[in-house]
């Protein structure tokens, strides 16, 4: 009775004990912050810039998007299919599959920015389901061409429906629609047996990635990647697709001494031509190979499609998200400072350095100014700070511009060569005859009046 006295005597004396002990139950709650945190909500200033390239219109992948109304109701049907084709092809019962994400559900968690609302089971065969899903697809897509087929079925309603594997594809590489690597990894070795030993997820995503984003020549990439010396974490798809762009930047980074330096803007294409830059097409295919030597600007290929903004708009959100260095984000920031108006576009597919199908060269310069919308530029560490000091000291010399004007404007077909140099010549002419008729008009010493 007197404890309870001496309680009610302090709640008296401080009535905010109460509040506060309700606010520390708050605090015991809240779960651990984890660094193994991957796989994000896409933030809002990017997402609203368009809804559709945050959101899988085909299949969901993963918890965040899972029965999300919409969604193509035979991929989901078809994911149950590919599981059993998955256990098929195993010696693993799915007791075995289902303990194997179970043992992982913790860290499987732990990977998502937010909490997962599903229940424990629910939440396993959502992983199961579409990790098996994701599995089968890159198998099945690695052999597709091979004589020896096992995998392949005549009544399979992807891979012989082309319109499924285009619908799939971009949906793959939304940011709010991935699994982590590492479940995907331990899966597939499970099935090694019946696969290959060198057969990983990094080589089958190669593969499945290669021609639809154009990967060509990143095979150093992908062997460094793949290399027990070099073997950077990948966290996942989008992850992935990322890691062999940069793979070669990031071993490098260290020794550039753009990224101490902040962030700048430089000149539009438009203006860099006006100013005497030159562009050249480079022979390297990495995008941040860019380099400013001597007045020319050599710039890799950029190759858009209909499905570059989603990708590199995922990209950026990622990297804003989860990275230190934004690199994606450097790139498309460098890129908007190029492309002003369809006559920035023009220089560059001129000199072949953009290539596109989209149909109409404005839309280029849309999609390109579109991507900077919503993304926030660290001020201090911008790649390509160094690029854009060059370009804007070299522009700030009156001799480049009015060079510049004289080849452009005067010098700049045969026909207008000849014209100055005729021109030029009819002027001396003219200044001959002048001067002779001055000097025969001017009395000589000797004259006498």
């Amino acid at each position: 009775m007197a404890g309870s006295n001496q309680a009610d005597q302090n709640d008296i004396e401080n009535p905010y004990i109460s509040l506060a002990n309700s606010m520390r139950k708050g605090f015991n709650s809240l779960s651990p912050p984890s660094s193994e945190c991957c796989i994000y909500r896409v933030p809002q200033q990017l997402r609203s810039v368009n809804e559709k390239l945050c959101t899988p219109q085909a299949v969901s992948i993963g918890p965040l998007h899972h029965g999300k109304e919409g969604l193509n109701v035979v991929l989901e049907e078809h994911k149950q299919r590919y599981l059993q084709d998955f256990i098929g092809r195993t010696n693993v019962s799915l007791e075995d599959f289902i303990k194997k994400i179970k043992d992982h559900e913790a860290r499987l968690r732990r990977c998502h920015g937010e909490p997962i609302k599903f229940s424990s089971d629910e939440f396993v065969t959502i992983i199961l389901v579409d990790a098996a899903f994701v599995i089968e697809l890159l198998l099945k897509y690695y052999f597709k061409f091979q004589d020896e087929n096992d995998l392949w079925e005549n009544n399979d309603r992807i891979f012989n429906k082309p319109r499924m594997l285009l619908d799939l594809l971009p949906d793959l590489q939304l940011l709010e629609n991935q699994l982590p690597f590492f479940i995907l990894e331990d899966l597939n070795k499970i099935t090694v047996s019946c696969n290959s030993s060198e057969l990983s997820m990094i080589k089958l995503s190669y593969k499945f990635l290669k021609k639809a984003l154009d990967l060509e020549g990143a095979e150093d990439s992908l062997q460094k990647i793949s290399s027990c010396s070099c073997n950077p974490k990948v966290e996942h798809f989008l992850d992935f697709i990322r890691t062999l762009h940069l793979t070669k930047l990031e071993e490098t980074d260290q020794s550039n001494e753009g990224r101490s330096k902040n962030f700048m803007t430089t000149h539009c294409i438009t203006k860099l031509h006006q100013a005497g830059v030159k562009f050249k097409l480079a022979s390297s295919r990495n995008l941040f190979d860019i380099k400013f030597d001597d007045g020319i600007l050599v710039i890799p290929k950029l190759k858009i499609s209909d499905h570059t903004e989603l990708t590199l708009r995922n990209l950026i959100a990622f990297e804003q998200c989860h990275c230190q260095n934004n690199y994606i984000s450097d790139y498309v920031s460098l890129m908007d400072n190029f492309v002003n108006t369809e006559k920035d576009v023009e220089y560059l597919l001129k000199d072949g350095i953009v290539e596109h199908m989209l149909g109409d060269d404005n839309k280029v310069c849309t999609l390109i100014n579109n991507l900077g919308r919503g993304v926030v530029l660290h001020r201090e560490g911008y790649h390509f700070a160094t690029l854009s000091e060059s370009l804007n000291s070299y522009c700030r010399e009156p001799w480049h511009k009015w060079k510049a004007n004289l080849r452009q404007n005067y010098f700049n077909t045969p026909w207008a060569t000849i014209s100055v140099i005729a021109a030029v010549l009819l002027l001396i002419l003219t200044c001959v005859q002048a001067v002779c008729s001055i000097i025969s008009v001017i009395p000589s010493k000797n004259q006498k009046y």
